[in-house]
């Protein structure tokens, strides 16, 4: 693992973020939802961050407010010129279109060039290893095809900043053993990424800090193996209460 330095400004920094969504419900009633409330930490260049909680805590939001894909309703989120990629399976796929023709869009919606997809669409096509079907409608692949050309697609755009949101080993068959290697690979480079997974035995594994989202503000932040075990103890406590 890369340690940070913390003399250095940061890659991606948040201050007080929070989203927020109208529920309704009802023909006249509605209500403010905030899927993040109060979030704030840094990213450094080089290291691997985790972010842990349960589900529907605020994880997802988080990264798709470090990826730009939304903005926040309150707080400031600071990018210091780093671009940076949700590795979300199957972004902007569209079933009618063929697989070749969803490498485009999906990569264009990850901030990639077309000249950029014209020069890593071979190395994109050999490793999802589809064949001819590159040239036929989504629609007729498994899902298992889906999740490998998803993969290659996200594994291709190779941003400085990559976003992992509980994609680790994908595809079927020898497939997920290979996705499995690479995405071990990049953890274990210098590529700075955040890493969302509720497996905690490889948060423990690959990641420098941890920081635990709990009801959608940051509950603790700091040394991984410090922060899995207190969140461990904590659930632990609740189920014996």
């Amino acid at each position: 693992m890369i340690n940070p330095c913390r003399n250095a400004d940061p890659v991606i920094s948040l201050r007080r973020v929070g989203i927020s969504y109208i529920q309704h419900l009802g023909l006249l009633k509605r209500r403010r939802f905030w899927a993040v409330k109060d979030v704030s930490f840094d990213l450094y260049q080089g290291e691997t961050l985790g972010i842990i909680g349960r589900n529907g805590a605020g994880k997802t939001s988080v990264l798709k407010l470090l990826a730009g894909i939304v903005a926040p309703d309150r707080g400031e989120v600071i990018n210091n010129g780093y671009r940076a990629a949700l590795l979300s399976l199957q972004l902007g796929f569209a079933p009618n279109l063929t697989g070749k023709e969803n490498v485009y869009l999906s990569g264009l919606m990850m901030g990639l060039r077309r000249q950029e997809i014209d020069q890593r669409f071979d190395h994109i096509s050999e490793f999802a290893e589809l064949g001819e079907f590159m040239d036929q409608p989504l629609r007729t692949y498994s899902t298992g095809m889906r999740a490998r050309l998803g993969f290659s697609v996200a594994l291709a755009a190779n941003p400085d900043v990559l976003l992992i949101d509980e994609v680790l080993g994908v595809g079927d068959g020898e497939f997920r053993i290979k996705s499995s290697a690479a995405m071990r690979d990049l953890i274990q480079s210098n590529k700075t990424i955040v890493l969302v997974s509720h497996q905690l035995n490889v948060i423990r594994k690959f990641c420098d800090r941890v920081v635990w989202i709990e009801n959608h503000t940051v509950r603790a932040e700091g040394e991984g193996k410090k922060i899995i075990n207190v969140y461990q103890e904590h659930f632990s406590k609740s189920q014996k209460i």
